[in-house]
């Protein structure tokens, strides 16, 4: 429910770790810089601590508190605070009505009777989530990663109080740093785990294998991993999770998710976010923290954010090869490199289509250029959407978000503004929100050890080399764990929990059916051409089920979600 201001003085509960006391919600874990205040929050409670961490200034108390936390904090002449972590591993949701202020951990708890927003479905498509500051509602918004709000006579100031400062080492000893790395690792992985059941999701790749690893060197215990599989060529890694289990000697529980898992689970996933979410690996997440859940764990960890921290990720090779571009004399650029490539004879002409792609993409500037393969906009938007909805939506508000987040971290090198870029949008808005939330429909909690703020700080000294050297990804993580994970599982290529849904639609009667029903009723709603989905599941399906499918789940789940919280919804 929200939290209004006329909430009465006694009125403390508790709700998936999420703490009410009078008109004020805290959630999450912060560790105070100040020892007393850890102590007053053991003693007096975490509001206590609270205002007095933030009694003076408190963009610079912020800055000083590390893990995970949201906060909503009013006071009496009813002026508030409201503050979430830098990668808002726990969110808050505000709207502000008659000069009142109202938060929520939920955009849906403060939805009542708003309106859908038109650009919010269209960012979501983009996205294929929403990023804050917007929600799907009207007048709710999000509190975007690192950011703090003051609301005090009825003005509503919002403004960040971390961002990313990069200050590469110089002189870097691989051995100290190595050293370094490790205890914070192991600390990291000690703190998060709270003295639960020692448990983390396994897929088999470096980080989750990492965690596993670390569990059992932190706590001395044999931890329980838990693996998702698939029966499909080219998407199941279990050979990797497997391996990292007997290696680590932990006590290992697998699930191979199936198209009536899907279809089952599908809408019930759908409807549990409060606005459309559209990552295809919300399903196996959930299936996964099901089955630790129904193993009696009560808090798992997940081995998020090593690829987005330490350099792990192909498009940042991919991104560097084109940053290349600009280092070949201008004059030769223009005056016989550009012109040759870029012509209309190069494009449709095998030996030189490829340097054709190259020119394209190196001469756009980031961060657009990471959006020349996306979805929506390889489709084309007007092929896609209906012109009435087009008429109510801002076609280039997606990119002009990123252009600012971009910005935000000022002077940095592309490699560091993309890793920055990426917290913003592929941890902060998408692979966070996946495992808190799945995790929590589940039943149980979720930690991010890699995410720790020390290892944060640690990351942003690093030197760019000790990411991407050459075109080799993460080099120094893997430096630094070469002998702790097994050599197989350090060159493998990364997956994750990929669904292999596009596949399966072509397989399942069942799953297309539910997809097929999904897409022909969002087709009435106005948003999406009729024309478009027939071609999307008659034919575009056929020739392409991986590529295509991708945007199938992307309607399916908008359309699931509407369903459950606006199923009168028509532009």
């Amino acid at each position: 429910m929200p939290r209004w201001l006329r909430l009465p003085a006694t009125f403390p509960y508790t709700l998936n770790h999420m703490i009410v006391t009078n008109i004020s919600i805290f959630s999450g874990d912060p560790q105070f810089a100040e020892q007393n205040l850890n102590v007053l929050a053991r003693t007096n409670g975490i509001e206590a601590a609270w205002r007095m961490a933030l009694r003076d200034n408190p963009a610079d108390a912020l800055t000083a508190i590390s893990g995970p936390f949201a906060i909503g904090l009013q006071v009496e002449d009813g002026s508030a605070l409201l503050a979430v972590d830098r990668f808002a591993v726990e969110t808050i949701c505000y709207r502000i009505d008659d000069a009142k202020i109202r938060f929520a951990g939920r955009a849906d708890e403060l939805a009542d009777e708003s309106e859908i927003d038109a650009q919010a479905i269209f960012d979501y498509l983009y996205f294929h989530c929403i990023p804050s500051p917007r929600t799907i509602y009207k007048n709710v918004f999000r509190l975007p990663p690192g950011h703090f709000a003051t609301f005090k006579q009825g003005l509503l100031n919002i403004q960040p109080y971390w961002t990313p400062k990069f200050t590469p080492q110089i002189d870097a000893n691989f051995d100290v740093l190595k050293s370094e790395f490790l205890d914070l690792l192991e600390s990291a992985v000690q703190t998060e785990l709270k003295g639960s059941k020692p448990a983390c999701f396994l897929s088999g790749g470096t980080d989750s294998s990492t965690v596993a690893g670390m569990i059992r060197k932190a706590s001395g215990m044999r931890p329980a991993t838990y693996s998702i599989g698939f029966e499909a060529e080219g998407y199941d890694e279990m050979e990797y999770a497997r391996l990292a289990s007997k290696h680590f000697q932990t006590d290992h529980h697998e699930y191979y998710v199936t198209p009536g898992d899907l279809v089952k689970a599908i809408p019930q996933v759908a409807a549990h976010y409060d606005q459309p979410f559209g990552n295809s690996s919300a399903l196996p997440a959930y299936y996964c923290a099901r089955m630790a859940q129904q193993d009696g764990v009560s808090r798992i960890l997940a081995g998020d954010g090593g690829d987005e921290l330490f350099g792990g990720n192909t498009r940042y090779a991919k991104q560097r090869i084109f940053s290349w571009w600009q280092f070949i004399p201008a004059a030769l650029r223009q005056g016989a490199l550009d012109p040759m490539f870029s012509s209309r004879w190069a494009q449709g002409t095998p030996l030189f289509s490829k340097g054709h792609s190259y020119v394209s993409q190196a001469s756009v500037a980031m961060p657009a250029r990471l959006q020349m393969y996306n979805l929506l906009l390889r489709l084309g938007i007007a092929e896609v959407l209906t012109p009435g909805f087009l008429a109510l939506v801002d076609a280039e508000g997606p990119a002009k978000h990123q252009q600012s987040v971009w910005d935000s971290v000022g002077s940095a090198s592309e490699l560091n503004k993309t890793l920055a870029f990426d917290w913003r949008y592929t941890l902060g808005e998408s692979d966070l929100p996946k495992v808190r939330e799945t995790t929590k429909l589940a039943g149980i909690d979720v930690g991010f050890p890699m995410l720790n703020t020390a290892l944060l700080d640690f990351s942003l000294q690093l030197p760019d080399a000790y990411k991407l050297k050459g075109l080799k990804l993460r080099w120094f993580f893997k430096e630094a764990l070469r002998g702790f994970l097994p050599d197989e599982i350090l060159v493998k290529k990364k997956q994750g929990f990929g669904l292999p849904f596009g596949v399966w639609l072509g397989k399942n009667p069942s799953l297309f059916e539910l997809a097929r029903d999904s897409l022909h009723t969002l087709s009435e709603r106005g948003i999406v051409r009729p024309d478009f989905i027939k071609a999307l599941m008659t034919q575009k399906l056929r020739e392409h089920p991986a590529y295509y499918g991708e945007k199938v789940w992307i309607l399916m789940m908008l359309e699931n979600w509407l369903r459950a919280h606006a199923p009168a919804y028509k532009i």
